[in-house]
């Protein structure tokens, strides 16, 4: 399996989950600059939400683009 884990130059967000009884893991890089990394379900679920809100396809829609 490919290594999934954005970076500067492959952004965006990846999420694992390996069992129910894991605790998520989370990173996102933005094409801005702006990186983050969580570990728990909690935590995980602020990160996507912040960057679905604020980065990512945020950037698109700011900029009126689709």
């Amino acid at each position: 399996m490919a290594n999934l884990t954005p970076t500067p130059n492959t952004p965006g967000l990846h999420v694992s989950k390996p069992s129910p009884s894991a605790p998520a893991q989370g990173s996102a890089v933005c094409h801005c600059g702006a990186s983050a990394t969580a570990t728990g379900d909690a935590q995980v679920q602020a990160l996507v939400e912040g960057y679905t809100a604020n980065h990512g396809p945020a950037h698109n829609k700011k900029q009126g683009r689709r």
